[in-house]
């Protein structure tokens, strides 16, 4: 509890009058305010996901060395190296603060084109090199938006033969595996995922190859709401326009839309490498009522997604 209140602390979150140690009312509300900001589920509760990104934003860039590694290094100090790599034009993949293969790939090429070392290893050389040349925050897009605009423009733009990935971690078995089939009989190559664990369904989308993936969700009230992956210099463009596509096609008197698609930084969005979407609908009774009508509806988001993948 004191190292919870401690790293808030740090991040300039206001404890108020909760004494060391006491999970108090401030504690809870800066614990809410840190979920609002880091793109969590607003809970007030520092769970694991909480308590991980809580320890990764005390992370800055020249803190500690960066290196592959199992488990991956992740944190506040990886995003800015991404984001330093990616405005001076080495694609180091999504801002997405995990230290992983193609953040290295292009580590190691911005090495060999400053002249140093060339062994992967982010240290106080590399980030003095960086510092000496990158550009300003904000002055260009991101090499890896730029490229996911590319690669989404230059896909098929129809549904028939498109991969896509559609999850649930509990209480949507029967919705998941019937989107799935809507799907298939659209063309679409689906792998239908079931696992508690967005993590793992992350990584089952990635093995898939999936060009689009939808993780399904309950919601105690009757609305549909939908998130797509973002962080502090980079958003999913192609995942956007799926959760907006999804609040389109979904959102109506049965489950009312939520205001707009919301971009967050859960595990199954940071984690997956493709378009993804979470969408919550609720409540358990009115979903199984409507399952088929929610399987064509997503069905045409998809459709509609392939056929214009950017918005305009």
């Amino acid at each position: 509890m004191r190292d919870i209140q401690r790293r808030l602390a740090r991040l300039g979150f206001e404890l108020g009058p909760d004494p060391a140690a006491y999970y108090g009312d401030a504690t809870e509300q800066a614990v809410r305010q840190f979920q609002e900001q880091r793109g969590l589920r607003i809970d007030g509760i520092c769970g694991p996901q909480s308590w991980g990104s809580l320890v990764e934003a005390g992370y800055r860039l020249n803190d500690r060395l960066l290196y592959l590694r199992a488990p991956m290094l992740r944190g506040d100090d990886v995003s800015e190296l991404q984001e330093d790599l990616g405005a001076l034009g080495f694609d180091a993949g999504r801002v997405d603060g995990i230290f992983g293969p193609r953040t290295v790939a292009a580590l190691e090429e911005f090495q060999r084109n400053a002249g140093l070392t060339i062994d992967g290893i982010c240290g106080p050389d590399t980030v003095a090199a960086l510092r000496r040349v990158v550009r300003p925050t904000g002055s260009s897009p991101p090499v890896a938006s730029v490229r996911e605009t590319q690669r989404l423009l230059d896909a098929p733009r129809e549904l028939h033969g498109r991969r896509v990935g559609i999850g649930e971690t509990g209480g949507l078995a029967a919705l998941a595996d019937a989107v799935g089939r809507t799907l298939v009989e659209a063309g679409a190559v689906v792998a239908v995922l079931h696992h508690p664990d967005e993590s793992v369904q992350a990584g089952e989308a990635n093995a898939f190859n999936a060009e689009a993936f939808l993780s399904l969700a309950l919601c105690a009230d009757g609305r549909c709401s939908t998130a797509y992956y973002a962080a502090r210099a980079f958003e999913s463009i192609g995942g956007r326009q799926l959760a907006e596509l999804v609040l389109a096609e979904v959102g109506g008197d049965v489950f009312p839309p939520a205001s707009g698609a919301h971009g967050m930084q859960l595990p199954i969005l940071r984690e997956t490498r493709m378009a993804a979407v979470v969408c919550e609908v609720g409540p358990p009774g009115l979903v199984v009522e409507h399952t088929a009508e929610l399987a064509k509806s997503l069905t045409r988001a998809f459709a509609r997604w392939a056929h214009g993948p950017v918005n305009p």
